[in-house]
């Protein structure tokens, strides 16, 4: 792999390791983060280095990655004197692995190239762990070369890179993304409930099911901890209310009717009301358990 200097916008759970698979990898990588102490542990692990804005993080970069927490903290970071896009040169990339509206992918495309700037939105999935493993999934939307190029450096952290189409095509197929998950949560939910109801030992459900049409990601790693009332894995439910706006949001722009996904959304805005918004988002059972027995 050819070395590229790259900077890094943000380094939380998903972030810090994902920028460490590329200071692994071999890789000139410069790392920013709004707290300066997370930014200096992630130098004292992995070899790189640390700036104090993001505009002198980005300075020199072949590719610029950003990994932050919604649309608003992608601007602040990208724009303003001591934002990315101030401190990029010519024909860099920007990379946006954060989970936002299509819209914002758009917006950064058109200011990307008004400054000779390239652009990839690029969501991932696969949580903390496919963060830690260097086994995420990224969508990304962008064009054909651009996509190439940055390719070069997300292999470092991904097991599958598939360019969607144009700009925000990456951030919409994470939306659709995050509605499989609720869907999925939601039955194995009420699966349990049936399950546990019936006396049925959880573990060998899971080890008989999961080799079956209804195996899944979530029912191997989740179903079992959700029977054990155990939900602090990682990918908070703060975090899915946040991304299931955004696909209820781009929705509407579609006149359409996401029913099992607003359910969904609502149950998770209750277990907030209850304290429990940073749990993993199986917590889902514990709305679900709620709503039968008050029925």
């Amino acid at each position: 792999m050819d070395q590229l200097t790259i900077t890094f916008l943000g380094l939380g759970v998903m972030g810090y390791p994902m920028a460490g698979h590329l200071a692994k990898a071999g890789h000139a990588v410069t790392v920013y983060n709004r707290s300066a102490a997370k930014a200096q542990k992630w130098v004292n692990e992995y070899s790189g280095s640390a700036a104090d804005t993001p505009a002198q993080a980005a300075k020199n970069a072949d590719i610029v990655c950003v990994c932050v927490g919604n649309d608003d903290d992608v601007r602040s970071v990208v724009y303003g004197e001591d934002g990315a896009l101030a401190g990029m040169k010519q024909d860099a990339i920007l990379i946006d692995h954060t989970t936002t509206s299509a819209l914002l992918a758009e917006e950064l495309n058109l200011a990307c190239q008004t400054h000779g700037l390239h652009f990839i939105d690029a969501p991932v999935s696969g949580g903390q762990a496919g963060a830690e493993n260097g086994q995420l999934t990224i969508m990304c939307g962008g064009d054909q070369q651009t996509f190439d190029r940055a390719s070069t450096a997300m292999n470092a952290y991904a097991k599958q890179i598939q360019l969607m189409g144009v700009a925000g095509q990456g951030q919409r197929c994470k939306m659709v993304n995050q509605i499989c998950i609720a869907g999925v949560l939601q039955g194995l939910s009420e699966a349990l409930m049936l399950a546990e109801a019936s006396n049925l030992d959880i573990p060998q459900v899971v080890n008989t099911l999961q080799h079956g049409a209804a195996g899944s990601w979530q029912m191997a790693n989740r179903l079992e901890t959700m029977a054990k009332d155990e939900f602090d894995f990682g990918f908070a439910i703060d975090w899915m209310r946040k991304d299931l706006g955004i696909a209820l949001d781009e929705a509407k722009q579609h006149s359409l009717d996401l029913t099992m996904t607003h359910e969904v959304d609502q149950h998770y805005a209750k277990l907030q009301q209850q304290g429990l918004g940073r749990m993993d988002t199986s917590v889902l059972v514990k709305a679900i358990k709620q709503s039968s027995q008050a029925e």
